[in-house]
């Protein structure tokens, strides 16, 4: 609890200290208007994503931004439906009205990325592979969590245990390789475990920004394979509170999602609540019910801070809570139906929305302080976070039914100093740091010991920019710790201390040969620590049927990587096409030779398990990622992606366990104009998934499978300002029978025994949904 005390006096330090700076009133007037036409563009946007400052266009299209500093540079980012976005940085000092004309357009331009560089830069001139994902492409697709919604994105995929748990896979690299990133603060939600999902609202997300590939010199150990960088909306512009209810049903398991958001502005003070909640019974696949497999999801957060001059401080604060059911059959009998481990056949339809046993009860605190404060010439950013990460395991009612209790604190900061630009040099210095302790609260079992973990680093960056190139370079030191506890029981565990030190580096480069045509280059070096189940398990998972065996002896992993794309687009076709190689010295991983070992369960039988010993080897990755979208005229979109990664083990020449097939997917959108609405489309789609023969010794090869896809929407407009979206999103329409490469429930993965023995992917579903932004001041 010492630690709690003194994060929580550090906060409220830090945000009294902010609250004092004097409150001189510096603001900036302009106007948006159509570039051929000269028309108003009434409802444009004007944001600086560093100051978390926006501002919307009037009916006359002028917009005011107040609360501004008195000098520095920041990048300015407008946009529009219908029209290109545009970037601009404006030196603050020169306080003149600001005239912006936008050019109407099919593809709607370029968004800021934030993930990729240590201050806000347009995409083209950021070196690293950055994808930005909209509020409307998370909320109008079928998908039953964030991960699952981000999988479209040439070079993600996910590791799936049903629709209830999804984990993150960038360029075939996922669990603890792919840092999550949620209020500014790294998720620590116990991300080695399989089964173990990411505990954040996916409705609370205004876009999301995926950058592949190496990152540990913004954040240190476990981005080594990307980041997912999850980014709210920015506040409500000054004098107007607003907010916004959507809510769902998905008619393959009854998943019913709602979520409500009020947030306001009065000079500055700026305050947020949402509250979202999920629901959803047994899926079903094109053959069946699969047991026990619904969710229930509850999520409470809230936003206070400052917006001044002095830059802002945001406060923000969750509360998560979901209940997850473990599908546990033991087998199928002679006609193919799913029993239990007494020969029981489960019953033919699970629609009921209470979750039987075992199931997981887990819970996440999160408190985070976002600041950016302008000091002299530059400007200190800074994150504090607390995490409190709570995993139970029920078998059965009562406490003597609790499995597993895991029981986790993590509290982080992370600052982040840029100075002055000059001659185009932008140099950044940064420092952060993280506390873990874990511990085993109750329990009948312990699957990893109690532990701590301290880790901390520095780096320095500098970004050099011209006017068609940029280049940038940096370098990073890590350190980490991590002391396990010894513990005897039904599972023995010894007490190691082991510490890891690393310096990391990364070169980029960016070229803009006309507005059209671009390229970017990256070349990185990333590090990740072992994890605390790779150091020290041992006993068995019950989650994923085997006996894990940890290395205390375990090196980190080291990841070389280089990456190029060349982008293209204008007004009727946007293009892209990169690669990457990837070589990654002690990749960590799990194999077995074939052993097994005995384990009494709670009736005093004995069950064989495949033990599973943790392994080090050398690993090259690379691959191939493209996109094509076709506008041949404004109201018909064909879009196209493709992404393949071929992984290899360079030691023993085989290929790498749990690596994606490649993935062709197509879709024809036709967006019609209908009086009195806007944002009406229909659409249909192909996803196309090759099958999967490159795999380890003990992995199923899977087949290849189409589904077929359709969705149509459209915002009506009422009265002046109010708009609604509805929609409806079909996935997998022909009900086809297939089984994902990554999912846990395909065949040889339930059972070693049973290679027979697995479970489909989620047949036809679809999904019905209402979106209602509101206005309640302006």
């Amino acid at each position: 609890m010492k630690y709690l005390h003194l994060f929580v006096a550090v906060i409220l330090s830090a945000f009294l200290f902010t609250s004092t700076f004097a409150a001189d009133v510096a603001e900036i007037t302009g106007k948006i208007t159509d570039a051929t036409t000269g028309a108003a563009l009434p409802g444009a946007t004007v944001s600086i994503p560093d100051l978390r400052k926006s501002a919307v266009a009037n009916a006359n299209g002028e917009f005011i931004l107040k609360n501004l500093p008195l000098r520095g540079r920041f990048l300015v980012q407008v946009s529009y439906v219908g029209y290109t976005s545009i970037t601009r940085v404006i030196d603050f000092s020169n306080q003149e009205s600001l005239n912006f004309a936008l050019q109407a357009s099919v593809i709607e331009g370029r968004e800021v990325v934030i993930t990729g560089s240590p201050a806000s830069s347009d995409n083209r001139k950021n070196s690293t592979s950055v994808t930005t994902v909209s509020k409307a492409d998370l909320l109008y697709r079928p998908s039953t969590n964030l991960i699952d919604a981000l999988s479209r994105v040439p070079g993600v995929s996910q590791i799936t245990t049903g629709p209830a748990i999804s984990k993150p896979v960038i360029r075939g690299l996922s669990y603890n390789r792919v840092v999550t990133l949620s209020n500014g603060v790294k998720q620590q939600g116990q991300q080695w475990g399989d089964e173990h999902g990411i505990e954040i609202d996916q409705y609370s997300a205004d876009r999301v920004e995926v950058l592949k590939g190496p990152a540990s010199l913004m954040y240190g150990s476990d981005a080594l394979g990307g980041v997912i960088n999850i980014i709210d909306g920015l506040p409500a512009p000054d004098g107007i509170i607003r907010g916004e209810f959507l809510t769902n049903y998905a008619t393959n398991n009854g998943l019913t999602g709602s979520s409500l958001m009020l947030q306001g502005n009065d000079n500055g003070l700026i305050y947020k609540v949402r509250g979202s909640y999920k629901n959803a019974y047994s899926y079903k696949t094109p053959t069946e019910y699969v047991p026990n497999s619904g969710f229930n999801e509850t999520n409470i957060g809230g936003q206070i801070g400052l917006n001044k001059k002095w830059g802002y401080a945001h406060l923000d604060a969750s509360v998560f809570k979901t209940n997850i059911g473990f599908f546990d059959a033991a087998g199928r009998n002679a006609a193919g139906e799913l029993i239990d481990e007494d020969g029981n056949i489960f019953s033919s339809h699970q629609k009921t929305r209470t979750l039987d046993y075992a199931k997981q009860d887990i819970r996440h605190y999160k408190i985070a302080l976002n600041t950016n404060i302008l000091l002299g010439d530059g400007s200190l950013k800074g994150t504090l976070g607390y995490q409190h990460n709570l995993r139970k395991e029920l078998e059965a009612a009562g406490s003597d039914g609790l499995a597993l209790f895991l029981n986790s604190y993590t509290y982080s900061y992370d600052l982040r100093y840029s100075f002055k630009q000059v001659n185009g040099w932008a140099p950044v210095l940064g420092f952060s740091g993280e506390i873990v302790h874990s511990l085993n609260t109750t329990g009948a079992e312990q699957l990893i010991p109690d532990y701590d973990s301290q880790a901390f680093g520095g780096f320095a960056f500098v970004k050099k920019t011209w006017n068609n190139d940029t280049f940038n370079a940096g370098a990073r030191f890590d350190y980490r710790k991590m002391t396990g506890k010894a513990f005897n029981g039904d599972t023995e565990f010894d007490a190691f201390s082991n510490k890891f030190s690393h310096v990391t580096a990364a070169l980029g480069y960016t070229h803009e040969f006309n507005d059209a045509f671009s390229f970017k280059a990256n070349a990185g070096s990333a590090f990740r620590a072992p994890n605390i189940a790779e150091l020290s398990s041992n006993g068995v998972h019950e989650g994923v049927f085997r006996y894990e065996v940890g290395n205390p002896n375990l090196k980190p992993e080291q990841s070389y990587q280089f990456d190029a794309s060349f982008d293209y687009s204008n007004q009727y076709l946007s293009a892209s096409i990169g690669g990457f190689a990837n070589t990654i010295n002690n990749y960590i991983y799990y194999n077995t030779d074939g052993t097994t070992k005995e384990v009494e369960d709670e009736d005093g039988g004995l069950t064989d398990f495949p033990v599973y010993n943790f392994v080090q080897d050398n690993a090259f990755l690379r691959g191939i990622e493209a996109a094509l979208t076709l506008h041949p005229v404004s109201f018909l979109h064909f879009e196209n992606g493709f992404s393949y990664t071929r992984a290899t083990n360079r030691t023993t020449k085989q290929s790498l366990p749990f690596i994606p097939a490649a993935t062709l997917r197509n879709e024809l959108r036709f967006e019609p104009k209908i009086a009195g609405t806007a944002n009406s489309y229909v659409s249909v789609g192909i996803d196309n998934f090759f099958k999967q023969t490159k795999t380890d010794s003990f992995e199923i090869a899977t087949a290849g499978y189409t589904l077929l896809n359709a969705s149509v929407g459209t915002t009506l407009r009422i009265g002046k300002s109010q708009d609604i979206t509805i929609y409806a999103a079909g996935k997998n329409l022909l009900n086809k029978s297939y089984y994902d490469h990554l999912s846990r429930f395909k065949p040889g993965r339930l059972s070693d025994e049973d290679t027979s023995f697995g479970i489909y992917n989620q047949g036809r579903n679809v999904t019905f949904g209402v979106n209602i932004p509101f206005t309640l001041k302006k």
